[in-house]
């Protein structure tokens, strides 16, 4: 019994003081960061594609958290500076990710601006990227005999297009390249301790 009681405490400490380390101290290091210097609010266009964005799982082959120079060459790879908790303000939920099967999408709207582009890879990515195993989402487009008033076409490189069609970009895709294009975090932010700014001098409290 009393070695039960032991185990059982022994188990409840290490949950605790793991729940502390992964949980609560980064809870009250970021949960009141304000938003980033230029980070703007999305749009209503832009959240109706962030839900269109998790509703086809983008969040499981890419990544939005470009890391830090010294700890990968994300920088080198073009994917922008490494983000810090303000740059995520107005994020719920936030998509982080966790895998990399495609590349981190943080600054995705610096490299690639062009909403022509967008939609032409959301429709067929290999016709963009030779090689790409990323799914094609024809779904999110309809072929016609012939383009309406305020249809976007698209215009997709030679022998990608259906012969005698064209595509015609949905509103679920308008909207998901424009969140796709609202993913930028180019603007410069100050590190942590440089932002604070210096302690006021007469505050002795601050200083010590």
């Amino acid at each position: 019994m009393k070695s039960e009681i032991k185990l059982l405490s022994g188990a409840m400490v290490m949950l605790g003081l793991s729940t502390s380390a992964l949980v609560v101290l980064p809870y009250l290091q970021v949960h009141d960061a304000p938003p980033s210097p230029g980070l703007k609010p999305y749009t209503r266009a832009e959240l109706r594609g962030r839900e269109v964005y998790i509703a086809n799982g983008c969040l499981y082959c890419h990544s939005q958290q470009p890391r830090a120079r010294a700890m990968a060459p994300d920088a080198a790879r073009g994917w922008g500076r490494a983000t810090v908790a303000g740059d995520y303000a107005y994020d719920a939920p936030h998509l982080l990710g966790t895998m990399r099967t495609g590349p981190d999408l943080m600054n995705i709207g610096v490299r690639q601006p062009s909403a022509q582009w967008q939609l032409g890879h959301l429709y067929q990515p290999r016709a963009y990227v030779p090689g790409s195993i990323m799914p094609s989402y024809p779904f999110l487009f309809d072929t016609k005999a012939q383009a309406e008033a305020g249809d976007v076409v698209l215009q997709l490189p030679p022998g990608h297009a259906p012969a005698g069609q064209v595509v015609v970009a949905r509103p679920e895709a308008l909207d998901l390249v424009k969140y796709l294009q609202s993913l930028d975090r180019s603007y410069p932010v100050l590190p942590a301790r440089a932002a604070a700014g210096p302690a006021p001098q007469g505050d002795r409290r601050a200083v010590q």
